[in-house]
């Protein structure tokens, strides 16, 4: 099932997720509905707390329109390592829709994580893998990646948000 999106400046997106206390068919299910949702979006990564949901999962498929999906569900993830060398990728956010900034991060990374099986699995990334799983785990802390841009583009973005949102008509609703 498609969920809608959870878009700046919504607060939703500021908490911090809480640890998933048990791997089941709920949760796979959850995450079967973020990959959907990704898929449509279109995106690559998805935080759960990206659909209104503060659990520390995540979904991530790098692959291209001609090839075949390859996602991975990412369960409690931490980065247990990353190297010293930096890495620049302009990154977007389907929170932020239709805005983009260079961010470096570091180009390696280790993460520790559950998979949808409730197995303990480590994935050593580089390029654009690495740059995803910092991006949405960033998602779980309550962090955006205009938090890691200049605090002039980041203050600009946030009031275009929220001009936005102001100016979104309400939902109209029937009387019954």
């Amino acid at each position: 099932m498609i969920r809608p999106l959870v878009i700046l400046p919504d607060p939703v997106l500021r908490q911090v997720s809480k640890p998933v206390e048990r791997v089941d068919d709920a949760l796979r299910l959850l995450a079967d509905d973020m990959l959907e949702t990704m898929y449509d979006a279109p995106g690559i990564g998805l935080a759960a707390i990206q659909i209104g949901v503060p659990l520390r999962l995540l979904v991530i498929d790098l692959a291209k329109d001609d090839q075949p999906k390859a996602p991975h569900v990412v369960i409690n993830p931490q980065i247990v390592a990353h190297g010293d060398e930096p890495s620049v990728y302009e990154e977007g956010c389907l929170s932020i829709p239709d805005y983009y900034a260079e961010v470096e991060r570091p180009a390696t990374v280790t993460v520790a994580y559950l998979d949808r099986d409730g197995k303990e699995r480590t994935l050593q990334a580089d390029g654009l893998m690495a740059t995803c799983l910092q991006h949405e785990i960033d998602h779980l802390n309550g962090v955006l990646f205009i938090d890691h841009i200049s605090k002039l583009k980041r203050d600009m973005v946030v009031r275009k948000f929220r001009k936005l949102a102001r100016d979104k008509p309400a939902p109209s609703r029937l009387a019954v």
